[in-house]
């Protein structure tokens, strides 16, 4: 059975108390500490939910609860993944404050629209300080089943090869470092893999024998490799994430800030393969960190019939 490499719904998690999370910058270089308005970053949100759904990709939106407080609720892609077998995993975070951010009330909404068979609960690691965040921490090439992901403090390639081991993917794992030489705390601020396209920042994955692993698993499953610079990984040029709409189009969603950072031939090379929809979220990237792939979980459960 071939896998969908692109969701067909996206799960997005309206904030309440979003702001800068002192307990994830440490390891976090794209955050900047400043006082979050809440009320931008909740304009944001709905201005993006509005414009997914008028371009036609499925949008679960749940609401964040007020108490206990979760600044990083916004970004539920850490702590869970929904695959098209039904199986649901749920992922140990290394942020306490972000352990709150994983509610049986979200599964039980999915399960009125979806086939939910299996969860797989991995929170418990986090008591060994072992961590392994969703699909921050993990680019899953559905298609061919397999799964990048760069070591850091967030991502234990331990538990990275027993997921994999789990579901019969195949795991490429590589460092990948900043300009600075800091570890990349998530996988997908550097790369993103398309259907038969894969952005990565090449300059990040520093070791000649991890980027020739990278490329050759990427050539093996015949994607376009399209190199984004330092600059533009900064800019959330890699925190992209090809859809299916509900019309069987494939969209990219990325950020108004990614998308005015790629040049024209980057662009041209995307869109050989799909569409592309720009969605503003500067105040979100800078106070959390993270851009529009942080911002949804893909959904590739079954739907109920």
């Amino acid at each position: 059975m071939k896998f969908q490499q692109q969701p067909h719904t996206l799960l997005m998690v309206r904030p309440k108390r979003f702001a800068f999370n002192p307990q994830t910058a440490s390891s976090n270089a794209f955050q900047v500490a400043s006082v979050a308005d809440e009320s931008l970053a909740l304009d944001e949100f709905d201005k993006m939910v509005d414009l997914l759904k008028a371009h036609e990709v499925a949008v679960e939106v749940v609401d964040d609860t007020a108490e206990p407080i979760k600044p990083d609720a916004i970004f539920p892609n850490n702590w869970l993944s929904l695959h098209e077998t039904g199986q649901v995993i749920l992922y140990p975070m290394m942020a306490e404050n972000r352990r709150h951010e994983r509610r049986a009330d979200v599964l039980d909404q999915l399960r009125a629209k979806f086939q939910i068979t299996d969860v797989i609960d991995l929170s418990a690691h986090e008591r060994n300080g072992v961590f392994l965040e969703g699909t921050g921490s993990i680019v899953f090439d559905h298609g061919n089943r397999v799964a990048y992901a760069c070591r850091s403090p967030r991502t234990s390639e331990v538990l990275l090869m027993e997921v994999c081991k789990m579901i019969q993917y195949k795991p490429v794992v590589f460092d990948a470092v900043d300009e600075g030489g800091k570890e990349i705390y998530h996988t997908n601020v550097l790369m993103s893999v398309g259907e038969k396209f894969a952005v990565v920042c090449l300059d990040a994955i520093t070791k000649d024998e991890d980027q020739e692993v990278v490329l050759a698993r990427l050539s093996d499953t015949n994607h376009k490799v399209i190199s984004i610079s330092y600059q533009q990984m900064k800019s959330f040029a890699g925190n992209i994430l090809e859809v299916s709409t509900t019309s069987r189009e494939n969209l990219v969603l990325m950020s108004a800030t990614a998308f005015n950072a790629l040049l024209p031939g980057q662009l041209n090379a995307i869109t050989q393969f799909s569409d592309v929809l720009p969605l503003p979220v500067p105040t979100i990237e800078k106070i959390g960190g993270g851009s529009v792939r942080c911002m949804v979980a893909g959904i590739h459960l079954p739907m109920r019939k």
